[in-house]
């Protein structure tokens, strides 16, 4: 059973103390994925403000940590379906359902698109060589709100 921890008014609290909470209705629910994947956000929370010189985490370095559990999930999950390893590939998928509710509600490739082309005709970017600067101002713009793999994917069609 997956639990739908947004009952919760996790967005209202930090991303630890919603996890914390979270993870208090997952063992009263007995919900054993969302458990796992809640124990893997609070560890790499932990290990990011144990880790660096900034112990303080702020809300854009929270959900880069958030979007990068995800995809470690969507990656091994892609990699176990391509293996017909369908028993390992839906945990993973329903792991990356229970961290993405606390990231926010991501935008459509459509919007990242015209972004995408508003910063190159911004910048006026002209071909391939510009690509690292229409990066780089697109991602700072959007980040949080999608991967860079879109982000590079859509840079590139309208560059070439």
């Amino acid at each position: 059973m997956l639990y739908s921890y947004s009952k919760l008014n996790v967005k209202s609290m930090s991303l630890q103390d919603s996890v914390m909470t979270a993870l208090k209705a997952a063992m009263k629910s007995k919900d054993t994925v969302a458990l796992t994947a809640l124990r893997s956000i609070k560890s790499a929370i932990l290990l990011a403000r144990t880790s660096g010189a900034d112990a303080e985490m702020n809300e854009e370095d929270e959900f880069k940590l958030l979007q990068k559990l995800v995809k470690q999930r969507k990656d091994s999950a892609a990699i176990f379906t391509e293996q017909n390893r369908l028993d390992l590939a839906e945990p993973e998928l329903a792991e990356v359902e229970v961290i993405s509710q606390f990231l926010p509600q991501m935008l459509d490739e459509s919007e990242v698109e015209n972004v995408v082309v508003d910063t190159i005709a911004s910048l006026g970017a002209s071909g391939m060589k510009d690509m690292g600067r229409v990066m780089g101002v697109v991602s700072k713009t959007l980040a949080g709100k999608t991967d860079g793999k879109t982000i590079s994917t859509l840079v590139k069609a309208k560059l070439s």
